[in-house]
C-alpha cells in the first residue's frame, strides 16, 4: 500500500463501495501524532514536527476488496491545556489510534488513561489501536515489548503495533488493520446527530441520493 489518495494493495481495482470513518489520535505531546498521520497521508517525514494546537483534520483511504475505506482523521494536541477538548474530537468516532513513545515510559502510562477514558466514554463499538510508536529508536527503549504490552492490548481487545513514522515501519499496516475491524456491512438509513456518528456510505449516497451508513 502506498500512501496516495486512495491505497489499492496488491493491484486491486477501483472498489465499489465507499465507507467513511471518522478517526481519532489521541496520546502524549511529542509521542508523534502528526507524524504518524503525515507519513500515512502523504509519505512524509519531518524531523521536527510542530506541536499540534487544538487538532488537525486530514483525510485518506484504504482499499479492501470491493469497498474503499475513507478515514476522516481528527490528530488532536497531546498537551494537558487541550485535553478538555478531546471528547470532542472522539465522540462518534468509529475508530482511535492511542499512542506512546517507546523511549519514554510515562507516555505509555498516559496512553493507558486514555484507553480507559475511550472505553468508558467512546462508542462501545470503537475499534482502538495502540501505537508504540519511535520503534526506529529501539535502543533507547523503556517500554519492553515482549512481555506486558501485547498481552496489554489482548486484555483489553486492542489492536496493537509498534511503528516509526520516520521509517513507515507499520504506519499503513496499522490503519488497514483498523479499517479491516470497522464494521462495512448492512447499511442503515440515516439521521440527525446519529448519522454524523458511523460510517457513511457515499457510494451508496451518489447512487441513491440519501445518506446510508456502513456499520451494524
Amino acid at each position: 500500500m502506498t500512501s496516495r489518495s486512495t491505497a489499492r494493495p496488491n493491484g486491486q481495482p477501483q472498489a465499489s463501495k465507499i465507507c467513511q470513518f471518522k478517526l481519532v489520535l489521541l496520546g502524549e505531546s511529542a509521542v508523534g501524532k502528526s507524524s504518524l498521520v503525515l507519513r500515512f497521508v502523504k509519505g512524509q517525514f519531518h524531523e521536527y514536527q510542530e506541536s499540534t494546537i487544538g487538532a488537525a483534520f486530514l483525510t485518506q483511504s484504504v482499499c479492501l476488496d470491493d469497498t474503499t475505506v475513507k478515514f476522516e482523521i481528527w490528530d488532536t494536541a497531546g498537551q494537558e491545556r487541550y485535553h478538555s477538548l478531546a471528547p470532542m474530537y472522539y465522540r462518534g468516532a468509529q475508530a482511535a489510534i492511542v499512542v506512546y513513545d517507546i523511549t519514554n515510559q510515562e507516555t505509555f502510562a498516559r496512553a493507558k488513561t486514555w484507553v480507559k477514558e475511550l472505553q468508558r466514554q467512546a462508542s462501545p463499538s470503537i475499534v482502538i489501536a495502540l501505537a508504540g510508536n519511535k520503534a526506529d529508536l529501539a535502543n533507547k527503549r523503556m517500554v519492553e515489548y515482549e512481555v506486558r504490552w501485547p498481552a496489554y492490548a489482548d486484555d483489553n481487545s486492542l489492536l496493537f503495533m509498534e511503528t516509526s513514522a520516520k521509517t513507515a515501519m507499520n504506519v499503513n499496516d496499522l490503519f488497514l488493520a483498523i479499517a479491516k475491524k470497522l464494521p462495512k456491512s448492512e447499511p442503515q438509513n440515516l439521521g440527525g446527530a446519529a448519522g454524523r456518528s458511523r460510517g457513511v456510505d457515499l457510494h451508496e449516497q451518489s447512487q441513491q441520493n440519501k445518506s446510508q451508513c456502513c456499520s451494524n
